[in-house]
């Protein structure tokens, strides 16, 4: 259900740039009134559904792993725990999120592939690790390995302009292996999966409740003045 209603909101946004949409100028007023009727009750209606939606069960991270504070209203890291010296930190994305379409209508209520940025850094170093992988319920498997930049001021990581490592493929698989086993020892693996997916349902749901939430104002607004003018 989640999912259709991040369709709707999507193709909501497309139709915007179709010039056949488009409301012209010299219609009347009333014309425009009606329009925007039409939207705020399909807005308030999809908000209502969405809103009495189940959340999932609650799921705590696994331990020594910590949620970042507020990681629900922006798109940095969503974990951090450290390990000796080192800081770790995870950022989450949906496969849908970097493969347009990419979750067929067969995993409609399932989010079956994660993909995880784990941030390796050192005190005193300037460059961290920073690994690109992806994630299942049942396994974890890594992408990339490369070299990346902290900025000073945001502690994100800065877009890598300089040579980050090998293809990973092509890297030999003991290094491969080991690589694997350098991750595993701290915590990265499929355990993080039941948390993950969790969170990201409710991230996505307040999103869209933001979204019917705002669109509906801003129409509401323009509805308003229109009556005035």
């Amino acid at each position: 259900m989640l999912r259709k209603a991040l369709a709707f909101a999507g193709s909501a946004l497309q139709q915007q740039h179709q010039p056949w949409r488009t409301i012209a100028c010299r219609r009347s007023s009333g014309v425009s009134s009606a329009v925007n009727s039409i939207i705020l009750r399909s807005l308030k209606d999809h908000y209502l559904e969405v809103s009495k939606m189940t959340p999932p069960p609650k799921v705590s991270p696994p331990s020594p792993f910590t949620v970042v504070k507020g990681a629900l209203d922006h798109g940095g890291p969503v974990l951090r725990r450290t390990h000796g010296n080192e800081e770790i930190s995870i950022s989450v994305m949906r496969l849908a999120n970097i493969i347009a379409g990419g979750i067929g209508d067969e995993e409609e209520d399932g989010i079956n592939q994660l993909f995880l940025h784990v941030d390796i850094s050192k005190p005193g170093q300037k460059e961290s690790l920073h690994f690109l992988c992806g994630l299942y319920p049942d396994a974890l498997g890594i992408h990339s390995v490369s070299l990346r930049s902290k900025t000073e001021s945001s502690g994100f990581l800065a877009v890598p302009t300089n040579y980050g490592g090998p293809v990973f493929q092509d890297i030999d698989e003991k290094m491969r292996d080991a690589l694997h086993s350098f991750i595993e020892e701290r915590g990265i693996n499929e355990s993080l999966f039941p948390f993950l997916q969790a969170w990201l349902y409710v991230k996505d749901h307040r999103n869209l409740m933001r979204w019917f939430k705002t669109v509906g104002s801003l129409v509401n607004d323009r509805k308003q003045g229109a009556s005035h003018a």
